[in-house]
């Protein structure tokens, strides 16, 4: 190859170089321009959540959600695909979303074949009415009437909390012709919307549906209802998904995301007419409409998360149960020959560290304390007014026999204080709750000195948890009922032993609902 051959090839090359960089390097270069000089600089990370239309999903992607994320320095971005979840699932294994939104029955369902992409770390919302079985009355008025007639059309989304509606009908109800894995009642739709459109549209007879869609499709009277999820307890439950790798690589990003959501959730729970409003502006459903469609919605506030869902508090472990049982009916229905989640160990896919550590932030102040030490104990607790005691919701009584005074007084005898000695045992594992010292008298005698006598009695007992055990005062809250609130007499119980069981100081741990 000649020399002018070759110096060819190099210009050529380099043109081709240049033009690429242009091509590619520029938009680069104009992008970084225009976030140095603006006020997207400050930008910490975009996030881009995964979701469909259903109305439970409102207050993550809401206009309030957004405009908290970006004072934070975060962009939040929220992508409707059409509840095609096997592609979220999949965009979440890719990276291309940080967080996502699913059932769990969804999740289970599209998630086992990508190997678990994401970790639970909230519950959303429970489907209370939000989801439905609907039907054209002239062809089906109750569910026995899809066992008795043969022939039957229904419009559903696949893989979603729809098909699953109809599983736990197939199994729970044995209705068999829906048990059939495939056949012609099948009318697979793209989304809730389009269900609702291929119903109406009589080209089925029954439609599977979520909010706002029930709403719509009900508003029509040859519609009912076959089955809602108001008649059901833990079986549509929504969940927020975070990508494992965006979890380990910004834990200060989710934690920002779940803070803010739960404090808009907060805001929302406080004003339900501005709720109702902004659903009617997002939606534009009929303002006599969206109250039926938001009573469809029971969303897991922060303390109903760390309490019950998430089993980090002193209630049940609602969010592993839930998966469980909801794996029993995939496998049941055919999905799965077996558990597909890793060991059969539904803890593989959940992470509660976050909850809980925004719990203990938002009602303590501060970092948890080790449960078994005394410091549980000492915890320091924000001053509350008496209408947020009120409003504070109450956990359980700990277990405690009779506190013993002296007759007629309100002075602790020794076995008073050793049976108040084994209730602090217990309340060392509960260092988040407040707790409510309660007086009670015996129901004979004059009230007003009775509710007196209670009332000294419960002030008592907190002197000595303060002074004994150096309760923080802004834990307790004191109050004598009296007689008001007598115990009832268990059968075959004797006069005498019921009359023991009536004086008494309970206490009770209460938390405040965020």
């Amino acid at each position: 190859m000649n020399v002018h051959a070759k110096s060819a090839i190099v210009i050529l090359s380099l043109g081709i170089a240049g033009i690429l960089l242009f091509r590619y390097g520029w938009p680069m270069v104009q992008e970084r321009l225009q976030l140095e000089t603006s006020d997207a600089r400050d930008t910490k990370a975009k996030i881009v959540v995964g979701m469909d239309n259903w109305i439970g999903y409102f207050l993550l992607c809401s206009a309030d959600m957004k405009k908290r994320m970006r004072a934070g320095g975060y962009l939040l971005q929220c992508e409707d695909d059409k509840a095609d979840y096997a592609g979220r699932m999949q965009r979440l294994r890719n990276g291309e979303l940080q967080f996502a939104v699913a059932t769990i029955d969804s999740y289970v369902l599209n998630g086992a074949a990508k190997a678990f992409p994401g970790t639970i770390v909230a519950v959303i919302d429970e489907s209370k009415g939000g989801d439905a079985i609907v039907a054209w009355k002239d062809r089906f008025a109750t569910l026995e009437d899809l066992k008795k007639k043969g022939t039957v059309k229904i419009a559903f989304t696949p893989n979603s909390p729809s098909e699953h509606l109809l599983k736990a009908m197939a199994v729970h109800f044995d209705v068999a012709a829906l048990r059939q894995r495939q056949g012609p009642w099948r009318i697979e739709a793209n989304g809730s919307p389009d269900a609702l459109e291929t119903l109406m549209a009589r080209k089925a007879d029954v439609a599977v549906l979520w909010e706002p869609d029930v709403t719509r499709a009900l508003a029509n009277p040859g519609i009912a209802k076959l089955l809602g999820s108001e008649d059901t307890d833990k079986l549509i439950v929504d969940v927020l998904l975070v990508s494992r790798k965006f979890s380990q690589e910004k834990p200060e990003a989710v934690t920002s995301l779940l803070t803010e959501y739960f404090q808009v959730a907060k805001a929302y729970r406080e004003n339900t007419q501005r709720l109702e409003q902004d659903v009617v502006q997002a939606t534009r459903i009929p303002n006599d409409k969206v109250k039926t469609l938001l009573n469809g919605v029971a969303w897991a506030s922060l303390s109903d998360n760390f309490q019950s869902w998430l089993g980090t508090g002193a209630g049940a472990d609602g969010l592993a149960d839930a998966i469980q049982s909801t794996v029993s009916i995939l496998v049941d229905s055919g999905d799965f020959k077996d558990n597909p989640i890793p060991d059969r160990d539904p803890y593989r896919i959940i992470n509660r560290q976050f909850v809980s550590a925004i719990y203990v932030k938002t009602v303590t102040g501060g970092a948890p304390a080790d449960s078994g030490s005394a410091q549980s104990l000492e915890r320091q607790f924000k001053p509350l007014g008496e209408s947020a005691w009120s409003a504070l919701k109450e956990v359980g009584t700990l277990k405690t026999l009779p506190v013993v005074f002296q007759s007629g007084t309100a002075e602790l005898s020794l076995e008073g204080k050793q049976e108040l000695d084994k209730a602090m045992e217990n309340l060392r594992h509960y260092p988040n709750f407040r707790v409510v010292v309660k007086g009670h008298t015996a129901v004979r005698g004059n009230s007003e000195e009775n509710k007196k006598l209670s009332q000294e009695r419960a002030e008592s007992v907190a002197r000595y948890l303060q002074v004994t055990y150096s309760v923080d005062p802004h834990r307790l809250r004191i109050v004598g009922y009296g007689s008001e609130k007598p115990l009832p007499q268990n059968p075959g119980e004797s006069e005498r032993a019921y009359a023991y069981r009536l004086p008494r100081v309970e206490l009770s741990l209460v938390s405040e609902v965020f």
